[in-house]
């Protein structure tokens, strides 16, 4: 929690002066009936009408490594040939993310 430092702080006399009910109100004022509820948890329950997707067959096309692209041998991405750092006595190449 934030805390503002200039503004004044309460002393002991200040702290114990504060009423019962005042001290009630307060407490009901910051609890309230939402519950906190984990989204991870709520959407595994939740399903879609007609979601079944087992049936479903992904079309895409993939291209061939090009000659301006690499293959890091670290990450196993393919990356344009800006990014390569350089190459280890193996002739493996290493991207620049990789070699950080």
């Amino acid at each position: 929690m934030a805390t503002d430092y200039d503004a004044p702080r309460k002393t002991d006399d200040d702290l114990s002066e504060d009423s019962l009910e005042e001290l009630k109100a307060r407490r009901s004022d910051k609890s309230s009936g939402v519950v906190d509820e984990d989204e991870t948890e709520a959407a595994e329950g939740f399903e879609l009408p007609g979601a079944d997707l087992s049936g479903e067959e992904l079309s895409v096309r993939v291209l061939p490594q090009q000659a301006n692209e690499f293959t890091c041998s670290r990450c196993f991405l393919v990356h344009h040939r800006s990014q390569l750092a350089y190459t280890t006595k193996d002739g493996q190449p290493v991207c620049t993310e990789c070699a950080a």
